[in-house]
């Protein structure tokens, strides 16, 4: 083979062997833009952070700057979640799925805001859209049903129970394992919340609450129709 062809060859095998790091370095460095915070100073100049709940999210986002801009910023985070796992590609399975974690991971503590963030569906949505399918539909069916029920956390929380045995049945293992890499971030940014329990109440109880309702209390600020909004 000629020295050009060998070089071209190595070449190729180093990007080939790199592709794998990159995406998931991508994957996380673009789940950590905080488009709806962005969006919100843009629009509303308004800190979501500073605002409602403190979730850095799309129905935040929302709330202060209305619809057309929650359309233009629940692109850019369905996009961000899915650019790690497209640059991986589909002969690198396992990359995707980390790289769609990592998405979910630097949306849901973004060092842009000091560990802050959203709840990560938004950015799970698009990190399963390219390889796996079925569980954004999942996950989307869950979103919308928890909305139309008034209770957006429930409905989030059965499709979090859903969402492994759906992309494993529709997509095997390689999206058994894209479903775990997103799953796990959410599940954690879920009971973790916005901070630690308030002094004198138990937190085996307050863990418990948000793990089934996404919130410390009944009746704490933005209960059923807010829920610490989840995206």
């Amino acid at each position: 083979m000629p020295f050009r062809g060998r070089a071209a060859a190595r070449g190729k095998d180093v990007v080939s062997r790199l592709r794998p790091v990159v995406a998931v370095a991508l994957g996380f460095g673009a789940g950590s833009v905080p488009f709806s915070n962005l969006g919100a100073r843009w629009f509303a100049g308004v800190d979501l952070r500073s605002v409602g709940t403190g979730t850095v999210s799309g129905s935040g986002l929302y709330d202060v700057a209305g619809k057309w801009p929650l359309v233009l910023v629940g692109l850019l985070e369905l996009g961000k979640g899915a650019l790690g796992p497209l640059v991986a590609g589909r002969d690198h399975p396992w990359a995707a799925a980390l790289a769609g974690g990592a998405a979910v991971t630097g949306h849901n503590w973004s060092p842009f805001l000091g560990g802050a963030g959203g709840r990560g569906i938004s950015p799970a949505m698009g990190a399963l859209m390219p390889y796996v399918p079925a569980g954004t539909l999942a996950l989307s069916a869950g979103l919308a049903a928890g909305k139309l029920a008034g209770e957006t956390a429930l409905g989030c929380l059965a499709a979090d129970a859903a969402l492994v045995p759906v992309a494993l049945r529709a997509h095997g293992r390689d999206g058994g394992r894209a479903a775990w890499a997103v799953l796990v971030p959410l599940l954690v940014k879920r009971i973790l919340g916005n901070g630690t329990p308030a002094p004198g109440r138990p937190r085996r109880e307050v863990y418990l609450w948000r793990l089934l309702f996404d919130r410390d209390r009944p009746g704490a600020p933005g209960a059923a129709a807010r829920s610490e909004e989840r995206r």
